[in-house]
């Protein structure tokens, strides 16, 4: 009889006991092989046998619960694995043996009720109402109280918020399903009395779509209308998106304004697939009489309510060859010579233009002179010669002028300093 007890959060497949049938034999046939044969734990523990000591060795495989089950009783059986046929009449060559195992209660973490949660709610649910709940318990005889929590790092935005005390989620900011269809975050379960006790649960929120987009054009369309085109003709095949998504998949009508239905220039028509073709009501359109068209559209969803936005289609008449390939859509081809584009008439005016303000440069350069330079100082001893008008006696006339005014100022004492050489010293300094 052997004895055996186990924790009852105990891992899979770990060792909980050995047992030992001893055999008189050696080598080959003392060798033995072990199986659990009768007892109420037959699916939760396994035997297998030591080839090195001949022991069995009992593990778990499958989880224990000392709240459901608080012991297991088994019937062990030993019997030696080579068996020689002469001695078969000695046998039987096996034994039995009784297991019992209790399992001792340990603290265990709470329980979530499920294993993951699926919620749902509709982009356009109010702040702080409640999109669903997780419940959890504590599975050990003393059951703990248990608080619940988000984890932030699933989190981010703190788009969501949980009462800690029962469970419940409820949404903080508002959704966009557009912008996200889905959030995954983490709800943390924590025993109060021991806060090592903690489980966590994947809880994903899928967002319900509500028909809060308007359909546009899935493009900024630019027809082009040829001039030489006939009555019926589809000038251009437009789509149009939505940013919601009905079960039901999208449906769009189109429509002129009130004050454009009766256009007579262009009509609309409905495509099996969702399209819209723009026809023109008849031919003879010339770019000198109107170049481009406007066409405001109407475009409604199928939406409850339904909502819809007009856009507005630009057509443009443009000169087309004989198979309505688009060659020119400006009204300057009229006007300019046969073979010579806009870009090159303008090149060619700004080569008259440069060349005109070269022959203005070079006519003023021409003209202009340069005037003497005049020397204006007060000191200039030029400005000090007295003219007179009756004539001089020669060099025996002393009275006319006085020679001393042409003097240089600086040379009156008779010394004229030089300044091309540097000066010396010509005593010593006291």
């Amino acid at each position: 009889l052997y004895h055996f007890s186990v924790m009852e959060d105990v891992a899979l497949g770990e060792a909980i006991g050995r047992v030992k049938a001893n055999d008189l034999d050696i080598g080959e046939n003392a060798k033995s092989s072990y199986d659990i044969i009768e007892g109420d734990g037959m699916d939760v523990f396994e035997i297998t046998t030591d080839d090195q000591t001949q022991d069995g060795i009992i593990r778990v495989r499958k989880p224990l619960d000392f709240e459901t089950k608080k012991s297991y009783t088994l019937k062990v059986e030993a019997a030696n694995v080579h068996i020689d046929p002469r001695f078969m009449s000695g046998g039987p060559f096996k034994d039995t043996a009784t297991v019992k195992i209790v399992v001792e209660d340990a603290d265990e973490p709470p329980v979530f009720s499920s294993p993951a949660y699926l919620l749902e709610v509709h982009e356009n649910a109010a702040i702080n109402s409640v999109i669903g709940q997780v419940t959890a318990y504590d599975p050990d005889v003393s059951s703990s109280p248990i608080r619940f929590s988000i984890d932030r790092h699933t989190d981010l935005e703190r788009q969501f918020n949980i009462n800690a005390e029962d469970g419940k989620i409820t949404l903080a900011t508002p959704l966009d399903r557009e912008t996200n269809l889905w959030h995954n975050i983490t709800i943390v379960a924590t025993e109060t009395r021991n806060h090592s006790q903690v489980s966590r649960v994947p809880v994903a929120i899928k967002v319900l779509d509500v028909n809060d987009n308007a359909p546009e054009f899935a493009s900024e369309h630019e027809a082009f209308l040829c001039e030489n085109g006939k009555p019926g003709q589809v000038i251009q095949i437009v789509s149009a998106v939505d940013k919601d998504d009905p079960k039901n998949g999208h449906y769009f009508l189109y429509s002129l304004l009130p004050e454009m239905v009766n256009n007579p220039n262009f009509t609309i028509k409905k495509n099996e697939d969702n399209t819209l073709s723009i026809l023109a009501k008849h031919s003879g359109f010339s770019r000198q009489k109107q170049e481009v068209y406007l066409l405001p559209i109407i475009i409604s969803d199928s939406g409850n309510p339904p909502m819809s936005s007009t856009s507005t289609l630009t057509i443009r008449v443009c000169g087309c060859s004989s198979d309505g390939i688009v060659q020119s859509c400006n009204v300057e081809a009229y006007v300019l010579p046969i073979g010579l584009s806009m870009g090159a008439l303008i090149a060619i005016l700004a080569c008259i233009i440069l060349l005109l303000v070269i022959v203005v440069l070079f006519v003023t350069l021409r003209r202009h002179k340069n005037e003497p330079l005049i020397i204006k100082d007060d000191e200039d001893v030029r400005e000090n010669i007295i003219r007179y008008d009756d004539e001089g006696g020669g060099e025996e006339d002393t009275e006319a002028f006085d020679i001393a005014t042409l003097q240089n100022p600086d040379g009156i004492n008779g010394f004229l300093p030089r300044k091309d050489i540097k000066p010396d010293l010509q005593f010593m300094p006291r």
